[in-house]
């Protein structure tokens, strides 16, 4: 089934405009938490530590395969049915909409900006930690701003860049199943003990969802900073993941700061690469990080309506 062109467009243009139907997802619940109780539901009955090592991993590649293929299976169904209606293809630029994090991104670190531009640190603190894992409550106004700024660069990847490719690609149903895989690395993809073996077939999976648009994304990033390639280009293989070190490194280079470096999760402290050299992020960093962040994603639009023009100006 041929992806529609132009929808990467359109539903770039809806979700920047109306962001999240909060009020329909307090009823119904966003479609990510029905794939992540269908993961969680899998995980407690075929993630049994007594299993073998190959057997919980042949498990999770069946998991994945299970929640990816449905979620595939779905976008088909509801896209292939929308074409026999005058207006269904509406109704796909809407659910499209519900993978993609634009506005939803913007708002949450502006709310970090806001209290961290007043001295508040009290109420930065507790904004940020709505977007990052690690522990928040000794963060200093600099390492809020750094936490800041690593989750709207490695976001910007996954909740807008990445999307936004396989929806070209694939049209919904390859956003749906790009989706659930990347919720799938979240929930079981982990390198402890438990997840390790059951979730390793969901953290490769994402990976190679992640190897090109990732990628896009630190471009994206650089070209919209000005500059930072270098330093894209030196640092990002530095990250544990093949994927999160590119966005991350192009805004470090950007910005002209260093990011990066030990933090601490769960009270356990953790050495992490540094990427950039130079100070630490400070608000006014966080500030021009948000609006490389715009002017990044103003560049995907271009993008994608140049592929919706191609599309008419040179039909197959």
């Amino acid at each position: 089934m041929p992806a529609e062109t132009w929808l990467p467009a359109a539903a770039l243009a809806v979700e920047a405009c109306v962001g999240y139907p909060r009020a329909l997802y307090a009823r119904i619940a966003h479609p990510v938490v029905w794939i992540g109780k269908l993961i969680e539901l899998l995980e407690r009955r075929w993630n049994n530590p007594a299993r073998s090592d190959a057997v919980r991993r042949t498990l999770g590649m069946v998991t994945m395969l299970i929640v990816a293929g449905n979620a595939g299976a779905i976008g088909y169904a509801i896209q292939l049915g929308a074409r026999q209606f005058p207006f269904g293809m509406i109704i796909v630029v809407l659910l499209a909409t519900m993978g993609l994090a634009q506005r939803s991104l913007y708002t949450h670190v502006r709310d970090v900006l806001r209290p961290l531009a007043r001295d508040d640190l009290p109420a930065a603190r507790e904004a940020v930690s709505k977007i990052v894992g690690r522990d928040t409550t000794q963060l200093t106004p600099s390492g809020v701003a750094a936490a800041a700024v690593e989750s709207l660069a490695e976001s910007f990847n996954d909740g807008i860049v990445a999307p936004v490719f396989w929806l070209a690609v694939g049209g919904l149903p390859g956003l749906f199943a790009y989706k659930a895989l990347n919720t799938a690395d979240s929930l079981i993809g982990h390198r402890e003990p438990r997840w390790r073996a059951f979730g390793w077939a969901s953290a490769r999976a994402d990976d190679l969802a992640n190897f090109v648009p990732a990628r896009l994304a630190g471009l994206l990033i650089v070209a919209a900073g000005g500059g930072g390639l270098r330093v894209m280009m030196r640092d990002a293989p530095r990250h544990a993941s093949p994927n999160a070190g590119w966005p991350e490194a192009a805004m470090a280079g950007a910005l002209g700061v260093e990011l990066g470096g030990a933090t601490t999760y769960d009270g356990v402290m953790h050495e992490r690469p540094l990427f950039g050299v130079g100070r630490r992020p400070d608000c006014d960093d966080l500030r021009r990080a948000l609006q490389i962040y715009l002017e990044a994603c103003a560049l995907l639009w271009t993008l994608a309506l140049a592929l919706a023009a191609g599309a008419v100006l040179w039909p197959h």
